[in-house]
């Protein structure tokens, strides 16, 4: 395992830090288990990486299919793809070869990526609940409602609102500067954590980022929770118990994603602003990783076991495959 160079632990000056870049220490005080922790992480990503693939593929292929829950449900394969890809190839190549090194852009534009595609899962989750909503709740009206430029604007809402956000993340962070040691314990950058190197006042920092979580991912829990406050009334107000069992079937499979995806980064976020010294550093970089790699992994189980149509279309999808091959 390669170790930090020496004048890593050195303070460096702001003009350093730019040009020197970034080391990333992996996860402090496990140095010594980062093989041994890559080999989970490694699976866990092959996994996200081949069932998120799989399931673009069936919901590509499958034009029974082609309807708003299941372009959804792509939008959200291909965000968690690109969130894990943003994160674990990095982590690995440094605990696999001590490749710790990044430039001081290259961790700024990994900083970017990573909160813009956890914004863009939150936004998409959103879209899934207010999906759900009105296929229960105004079913006459689904297709009139849902209809293929309002899920054209909805993607570029999602993508549009991610950026608005992000971005000026770039600008409070260059602005900053540097005098302090330029190694972050992390296994990625993120952003309180490149501000943390600062010698400046990074206020704004602080109070921009919590500014963002709470107008971005906070509202997006307070809709979905509305959203599903209505669903469930709703459905218990069917009077076929058939078409009850179907409704929370098919609403039972996104809120299992949903709590896959919020419980375990706020208990993260929550754990690393308010837990202080009660909790272990190397406890909050576990948790931030994982919330990067499981939800992607159990995504597209939790909606190939619980969504027959999913099932059914894959079914079909390989069954086309063999026949080729033959």
């Amino acid at each position: 395992m390669a170790s930090l160079p020496v004048h890593s632990e050195d303070a460096v000056n702001y003009s350093d830090t730019r040009t020197a870049g970034c080391f990333l220490t992996g996860i402090p005080g496990l140095e010594h288990l980062h093989v041994w922790l890559s080999i989970p992480f490694c699976t866990m990503y092959i996994a996200a990486l081949v069932g998120n693939g799989i399931l673009l593929c069936v919901i590509l292929s499958q034009p029974s299919l082609h309807e708003p829950m299941y372009i959804f449900l792509s939008m959200l394969a291909s965000a968690d793809v690109l969130l894990s890809t943003s994160t674990m190839p990095k982590t690995l190549a440094n605990f696999w070869l001590g490749s710790s090194h990044i430039s001081f852009d290259g961790c700024l534009t990994q900083m970017f990526f990573i909160h813009f595609l956890f914004v863009a899962d939150s936004a998409v989750l959103l879209a899934m609940a207010f999906d759900r909503y009105v296929a229960i709740c105004s079913p006459l009206r689904y297709a009139t409602i849902l209809t293929r430029q309002v899920m054209g604007k909805i993607a570029a809402a999602t993508l549009t609102r991610s950026f608005i956000i992000m971005f000026p993340s770039i600008f409070l962070l260059k602005r900053l500067h540097y005098c302090r040691t330029n190694v972050i314990k992390h296994t990625f950058c993120e952003h309180m954590g490149i501000a943390h190197l600062s010698c400046s006042d990074i206020s704004i920092n602080v109070w921009y980022g919590l500014a963002a979580a709470l107008l971005s991912t906070g509202l997006d829990i307070i809709l979905i929770a509305v959203s599903y406050v209505h669903i469930l009334h709703a459905v218990f107000r069917l009077s076929s118990q058939e078409a009850r069992s179907k409704a929370l079937s098919t609403c039972g499979s996104h809120v299992c994603v949903i709590l896959l995806f919020y419980i375990p980064a706020l208990f993260s976020v929550f754990a690393y602003r308010f837990g202080g010294n009660r909790i272990p550093r190397y406890v909050h970089i576990l948790l931030a990783n994982l919330y990067v790699v499981i939800p992607p992994m159990l995504n597209p189980v939790i909606y190939g076991v619980r969504t027959k149509q999913i099932l059914e279309g894959a079914k079909q999808m390989f069954a086309n495959i063999t026949r080729e091959f033959k």
